[in-house]
């Protein structure tokens, strides 16, 4: 519920010391106040708007009017403690899902292409001609069809690729932009049978912990998993046999269940496995001022900001 506006023009701004000054002035110019730093302590009197990435357990309170956060993924701030009830939870998403699509094209093109053997190749001074593959024709599984999983699709349909939408549920009716079909997560046993590319862009929630594990690696016929969604949606001892086991041809994580992953991880002695440092889908200032406006004008105006994280499911 989004607060009212005699609060919401009574709310102290406080926002995280690691924000940019460029934001933090773009902020202050759109809700028209000056900004304070959110810190641990407990801050002095009445309502508050704060913009970060965590909140403090001291401001977690029925003073918390909105907290804005500078991240897509609201899990660790959800996991962190209780919710004040009452408070408004909005989140930043901007230009991530063209970015985490970007990021997944590159991968698929690059393993077409085989870009991964090529640069063993010339490490080794090795002259040797591969085959190419083509996208075109071939089947991509997305499980996740919001904003994220349907910029994947909407770029890999793009190429010719068969895109084909796992939801929690069967859905009836058009399937979303981008997708061929979409299938219910009970019912996608022959299409992960047919997938060339897996492609995990799942919030992590109760339901999704472990979602990928042996059971559903085990359906897998050679297809290369691509989790651009949490690492905690993962069984990584489940994805390992299946890599061993030729079930999974390759991975690529963006994200893990523990980051960041130490050296010593036997997570970087994974087989045909490329880890990257959950980069795919970075936001940047623009994307934080942009969507943090969009919200703003819909409290402002008495509206639920479509970019609101309903707590209890966590996304």
């Amino acid at each position: 519920m989004a607060p009212g506006p005699e609060l919401l023009a009574r709310a102290r701004l406080l926002v995280a010391p690691e924000l940019s000054a460029s934001l933090v002035r773009e902020l202050e110019r759109i809700t028209g106040r000056g900004a304070e730093p959110l810190g641990d302590g407990e801050a002095a009197g009445g309502p508050l708007l704060c913009v970060g990435a965590a909140l403090p357990d001291a401001l977690r309170t029925d003073r918390l009017l909105w907290f804005h956060s500078v991240n897509a993924g609201t899990d660790p701030l959800l996991a962190a403690g209780p919710w004040p009830a009452g408070a408004l939870l909005t989140r930043t998403v901007g230009r991530m899902g063209e970015r985490i699509a970007q990021y997944v094209l590159g991968w698929v093109l690059a393993e077409c292409q085989n870009v991964p053997e090529y640069a063993a190749q010339h490490a080794r001074a090795e002259w040797r001609r591969l085959p190419s593959e083509l996208v075109a024709g071939q089947t991509a599984l997305v499980y996740g069809t919001g904003r994220i999983g349907g910029a994947v699709a909407v770029l890999l349909r793009g190429c010719g690729v068969r895109t084909v939408g796992v939801a929690r549920t069967a859905r009836t009716g058009p399937p979303p932009p981008g997708f061929d079909r979409v299938v219910g997560a009970d019912e996608d046993a022959e299409e992960l049978a047919g997938a060339r590319w897996v492609v995990a862009a799942l919030p992590s929630t109760g339901a999704t912990e472990g979602f990928f594990g042996a059971g559903r690696f085990a359906g897998v016929r050679g297809a290369t998993f691509v989790n651009v969604g949490r690492g905690a949606t993962v069984d990584l001892e489940a994805l390992e046999a299946a890599l061993r086991g030729g079930g999974v041809r390759r991975a690529v994580l963006d994200v893990l269940p523990e980051e960041p992953a130490a050296p010593g991880d036997p997570v970087w002695r994974l087989p045909r496995t490329v880890i990257t440092s959950h980069s795919a889908g970075i936001t940047a200032d623009e994307d934080v001022a942009r969507d943090f406006a969009a919200c703003w004008e819909a409290v402002r105006k008495g509206r639920r900001p479509g970019l609101t994280v309903d707590v209890e499911r966590g996304y």
